[in-house]
């Protein structure tokens, strides 16, 4: 029954990080690959606490359909987090997704129809090039460096593709590289998107987790024509099994978006949202977060001095100042892919994600993303130095085949 499936389903193709970490799963591999928070870290006891208030005392509220936009309450109270953030907002101008990843879909099939040009970073988010694909987009690439993307590189990438329909940028801690976008290109990238004309995507589910150097505003809080959609989410601050998220954009945007959301799934889960909005007004999330923020600074400054001890000197990481992520580049003509199968699951039993597919074009085989939110200290520490010991006996020999 293949042959009857429509066009675009020749782009929706499993991912290849699905299909390598799948070889993974086996509990004595240490992963680094999953960008999942650390599960210890999640408010059980808060959130069992307001299920049970919730259900008791507003149950049959929670469990009945709500607005396809999502509950006020919790609108409202997102709005006045953005709007502390430097982003200020109306109710009006949130909408409540089945996690940011709801909003790339959403976006692409707002704004983009077959061979329209989708502008990413390179490399970007795989999990965004999943959700534009089914929507048969072309792309141009921006190439990035340690302060985020090359904003005069998207001008002329901008002059030499009129029409292109969006911009998307992963500016605060990035997926897969960890870095974060400097406040002058933030400003740059806004002032380019308005000469333009275009949109721009900004997709910041890591913004909280800073755990290091001074707070950057949102690109969204330079927006003077109602051009940036920025989509944040709970998943990495409270827990992602709830799946939430929230888009902010202009009114006319949010509406379309949630004309769009109604045809997907109606709305999202009422008992969910009604946890998250009691959550946010009885427990203090900033602490929360605080305490987050502490765990990932140990454990990001852990797996990088036990890479500095056990790695090769010629293979480079990013040292992120918050978000999840470290990106490994190693020497011209290593494939990450191929050692990982050959070499680092069974000889040292790990894992990681191998760096190709986060290119929207010419992917490049020689980098790799590590995450070092889930494992123990323990864990990590033995699954980088055995990683390490296997990666100099055989990166030599790798390189001169």
């Amino acid at each position: 029954m293949t042959s009857r499936l429509a066009a675009r389903m020749s782009r929706v193709k499993p991912s290849a990080i699905r299909e390598l970490l799948r070889l993974g799963a086996d509990p004595s591999v240490i992963s680094f690959g999953g960008g999942y928070p650390d599960a210890s870290l999640f408010p059980i006891a808060g959130l069992d606490e307001v299920f049970r208030k919730t259900l008791a005392e507003n149950g049959q509220e929670a469990l009945q359909y709500t607005v396809s936009n999502g509950m006020a309450l919790l609108r409202r109270q997102i709005a006045e987090r953005m709007t502390r953030d430097g982003v200020p907002c109306t109710t009006d101008e949130v909408l409540i997704l089945q996690g940011g990843q709801q909003g790339l879909d959403l976006v692409a099939k707002m704004l983009v129809d077959k061979d329209d040009i989708i502008v990413v970073e390179d490399p970007t988010f795989l999990g965004a090039l999943i959700a534009f694909n089914p929507c048969e987009p072309r792309y141009v690439t921006v190439g990035m460096d340690e302060d985020g993307m090359d904003v005069e590189a998207l001008d002329a990438a901008l002059k030499a593709n009129p029409g292109a329909k969006f911009i998307y940028t992963v500016p605060d801690f990035h997926n897969p590289t960890g870095v974060t976008m400097s406040l002058a290109r933030r400003k740059r990238l806004v002032e380019i998107a308005n000469a333009h004309d275009i949109i721009i995507l900004e997709d910041s589910p890591y913004r909280e987790i800073r755990f290091e150097g001074e707070r950057i505003p949102p690109i969204k809080s330079f927006d003077t024509e109602g051009r940036v959609i920025y989509l944040g989410s709970f998943s990495k601050i409270l827990a992602p099994g709830l799946r939430l998220g929230w888009a902010v954009a202009s009114t006319d945007l949010i509406e379309q978006l949630g004309l769009l959301k109604l045809a997907a799934d109606t709305q999202t889960s009422t008992l969910n949202m009604a946890v998250a909005s009691r959550f946010l007004a009885d427990y203090d999330i900033d602490a929360h977060i605080a305490t987050i923020r502490t765990a990932y600074r140990h454990k990001k400054n852990l797996m990088l001095d036990t890479i500095r001890q056990s790695f090769p000197q010629e293979i480079a990481c990013t040292d992120a100042s918050g978000g999840l992520f470290t990106w490994l580049t190693f020497p011209e003509g290593f494939d990450t892919a191929a050692f990982m199968l050959d070499h680092a699951l069974p000889e040292a039993r790990v894992a990681y994600v191998p760096g190709a597919t986060f290119f929207a074009l010419d992917q490049r085989p020689n980098h790799a993303r590590m995450s070092y939110s889930t494992q123990t200290d323990e864990r990590l520490v033995a699954g980088i130095s055995a990683l390490g010991n296997v990666l100099k006996a055989r990166m030599g020999s790798r390189l001169r085949s």
